[in-house]
């Protein structure tokens, strides 16, 4: 499933962050998608994910309770929002796609990723 991302990758602190990951697929309501990034000089983390019909969703503790994962599957997206951006929150964002749901979730089960959006926080 080729996935292509879209957004505003520069933010002030306490704005939010939207991105969208756009599939181009008829099987896009048949992957998990979820979200990652990675900072400067860090290990790529996991962010959120959504299942495939959007009945479950997964955070991060990094971004729980002001962030918002969801998708329509007649237009394949899923749009991750991030609010109250903070300066740390600068990092590579990548959203990816996975056939299985599983928490806790694991890179090697997400098989195609997008082409990452350089988000930069200025305080």
């Amino acid at each position: 499933e080729p996935l292509v991302q879209s957004g505003r990758g520069s933010v002030q602190a306490g704005e939010s962050l939207r991105l969208s990951c756009a599939g181009s697929e008829r099987t896009f309501s048949s992957y998990v998608i979820g979200w990652f990034r990675q900072a400067p000089g860090k290990e790529r983390e996991f962010v959120a994910q959504i299942s495939r019909l959007g009945t479950s969703t997964l955070f991060a503790d990094s971004v729980k309770g002001r962030c918002t994962i969801s998708r329509d599957n007649i237009k394949n997206t899923v749009n991750l929002r991030i609010a109250d951006m903070a300066p740390e929150d600068t990092a590579l964002y990548y959203c990816a796609a996975a056939m299985d749901y599983n928490e806790p979730p694991r890179d090697t089960d997400f098989s195609s990723w997008g082409q990452g959006t350089q988000v930069t926080v200025s305080s």
